[in-house]
């Protein structure tokens, strides 16, 4: 009875250790998940009205490999840091910096980001290892929802006409290269994740 008891206090103490790295495991995801927004956003074609960057990639990313709920704060912090007046957005500071920015014409994208991530989380069962096709086509749909969403942003500003010709069609031929460098991305990243959770 008495090496029961003495049993018990330790094995609090391990899992309250186990709770501790996991959770400081978490906080470096966010803040690399976070980082690699910031740096993607600056690796841009300057198109107009919005540049093509490589965040795309990198929502699609966190999606598949974080799962919705890590990817959405990390989402939700890199919106935060903008917000509180950090360069971290595309056009920032030349284009304004802050909720200003976020309310221009790039915000559809910015929304539809946490769309994406939240969607791609959702679908993607990093334990199960999916086929790349099925990879592929629940990456497509959070593209989808970043097009869509950056699509009506700027048609309420700027027109549908000029939203389609400006917002969209620049976007396809890279959003489709950076969909197949994520699903690779994915496919080799995936295995290792798991491993390392189990």
């Amino acid at each position: 009875m008495s090496s029961f008891s003495s049993l018990a206090p330790s094995t609090f103490a391990i899992r309250r250790s186990a709770d501790s790295s996991q959770w400081l495991l978490r906080a470096a995801a966010v803040l690399l998940g976070s980082t690699l927004l910031w740096a993607s956003a600056k690796v841009q074609v300057p198109f107009w009205p919005v540049p093509m960057t490589m965040q795309t990639y990198v929502v699609l990313l966190l999606g598949a490999l974080l799962g919705w709920r890590l990817g959405a704060t990390t989402m939700a912090v890199y919106l935060a840091e903008g917000a509180l007046g950090l360069p971290v957005f595309a056009g920032t500071p030349t284009n304004g910096i802050g909720l200003v920015y976020i309310a221009g014409p790039t915000g559809g994208y910015l929304a539809g980001y946490v769309v994406a991530v939240v969607l791609v989380g959702v679908l993607a069962d990093i334990r199960r290892n999916p086929s790349i096709l099925r990879t592929v086509a629940v990456l497509m749909i959070g593209e989808l929802a970043v097009l869509s969403l950056g699509y009506c942003g700027l048609g309420a500003r700027f027109g549908w006409g000029k939203a389609f010709a400006f917002g969209l069609m620049p976007f396809l031929v890279g959003d489709a290269l950076k969909l197949v460098l994520a699903a690779a991305t994915v496919a080799y990243a995936r295995p290792l994740i798991v491993a390392d959770d189990a």
